[in-house]
């Protein structure tokens, strides 16, 4: 293992299930949620927990609360609290979750093309 799947194996807390990086980023990103929580911040400029909650797909709180979190943990979004009571949070993307912009505009076209 080098040095960058060290870091990912340690984030997950567990040991890589594949030396692939493909198999590496779908252990980020790979659920039906998390890419779709970065399209809302990336791409529509949401931030609260409230806006995600009203996109489309019709994510359950529960849900929405332990993807932020996975998110968090990942280092692909980072909590600002604007509230303290009760206590509020902003998720923003941090340069790592930024990187996943072309990802998406790649997805989107491809859905536009093969998945309509």
């Amino acid at each position: 293992m080098n040095g960058r799947e060290n870091d990912m194996a340690a984030e997950r807390g567990s040991r890589l299930r594949s030396p692939c990086p493909v198999g590496h980023a779908l252990d980020i990103i790979g659920d039906r949620w998390s890419l779709l929580i970065i399209r809302d911040m990336a791409a529509f400029g949401k931030s609260t927990f409230k806006e995600f909650l009203e996109s489309d797909e019709g994510i359950a709180t529960n849900t929405l609360t332990a993807r932020l979190k996975h998110l968090e943990k990942a280092g692909l979004i980072e909590a600002r609290t604007y509230q303290e009571n009760p206590v509020r949070r902003s998720y923003h993307l941090t340069e790592k979750g930024d990187a996943l912009r072309p990802i998406l505009r790649a997805l989107r076209d491809w859905g536009d093309e093969w998945a309509g």
